[in-house]
């Protein structure tokens, strides 16, 4: 095997490996049901922070760490990005511990094709043909959506635009992504500690109250930082067209999780919506293997 295949296949079972874990999040939180999200989320941010800047530590990234907080710029673009993300995950957290995995894995199938349109609208980029179909047929499958199941709609178009947003912010801030991670988490540290604070002085957290559910809000550091830094390391091993469309192994084994698993129950709006949804994401990933090889095959002319 040579050194590049050798990379291939560790970029594979790195970007396997995240995207699973990702996949099987539901099944983790809702170990949690008990907690509420709010307490759920700002756990996962401290302990997230604290497994962190030991992994910036190991890498000798500590110094870029804390110059980036003497850049007003990037502070302000990673408060940004850190409010998106934190959205994000209390969507996420509340759908699956209220019984709406389905419609959380939605957002996820949803999310490449509006960073194709944030695409258009804001860094000016031009679509392809495939790639306007695409969208179209997800913006038919959310009208089916919206009118079959509208009291769900709005957590997957919130998990959906959150994360596509954040990804944008990140894509335009100059910063390392483990950097950038231990930025965003630190700038939510605060406010997570003044939240479980307040909790403690109004009915008391979670945390310490049995072992079984303190030992997995102190998991929750390690399911939310493993997986990016898995992610971290695939995205420098494999092309962007195989990591794309990769990604779509994390909402299906959501899906998965909330109809086979947690029994909950597809409406006929959703049985829609879903067809038209996935349509869209194999004409946009054919797209985009397309577009991958004439792109070889012209740098290799």
């Amino acid at each position: 095997m040579t050194q590049t295949q050798a990379e291939t296949r560790r970029g594979l079972l790195a970007a396997t490996a995240a995207y699973g874990l990702w996949g099987l999040l539901p099944l983790f939180f809702r170990l949690l049901h008990h907690i509420d999200a709010i307490e759920i989320v700002t756990q996962r941010i401290l302990w997230s922070l604290l497994l962190i800047l030991p992994i910036l530590a190991w890498r000798g990234t500590l110094p870029v760490f804390r110059s980036t907080f003497g850049n007003p710029r990037l502070v302000v673009a990673l408060a940004g990005s850190a409010l998106m993300i934190a959205i994000n995950w209390l969507t996420y957290v509340w759908a699956v511990n209220d019984n709406h995995v389905v419609a959380a894995s939605l957002g996820y199938f949803l999310n490449p094709l509006v960073n194709v349109l944030l695409g258009v609208l804001v860094l000016k980029e031009r679509l392809r043909r495939f790639q306007l179909l695409a969208i179209g047929l997800a913006a038919i499958g959310v009208a089916i959506l919206a009118a079959s199941a509208l009291t769900t709609l709005w957590i997957s178009l919130t998990l959906a635009f959150s994360f596509a947003f954040y990804g944008l912010l990140r894509k335009l801030t100059p910063v390392a992504p483990m950097t950038g991670l231990g930025v965003e988490t630190a700038l939510l540290a605060p406010l997570a500690i003044a939240y479980l604070i307040w909790e403690a002085g109004h009915g008391g957290i979670g945390f310490g109250q049995d072992l079984p559910t303190s030992a997995l809000l102190i998991l929750s550091g390690g399911v939310t930082t493993v997986p990016l830094v898995l992610f971290a390391t695939a995205a420098q091993r494999l092309p962007m067209a195989t990591l794309g469309l990769m990604q779509y192994i994390a909402p299906t084994l959501q899906f998965l999780c909330g109809v086979l698993l947690l029994g909950e129950v597809l409406s006929i709006g959703q049985m829609l919506s879903f067809a038209l949804i996935w349509i869209g994401l194999i004409l946009f990933a054919g797209d985009s293997i397309a577009t991958a090889r004439r792109n070889r095959t012209a740098a290799a002319a």
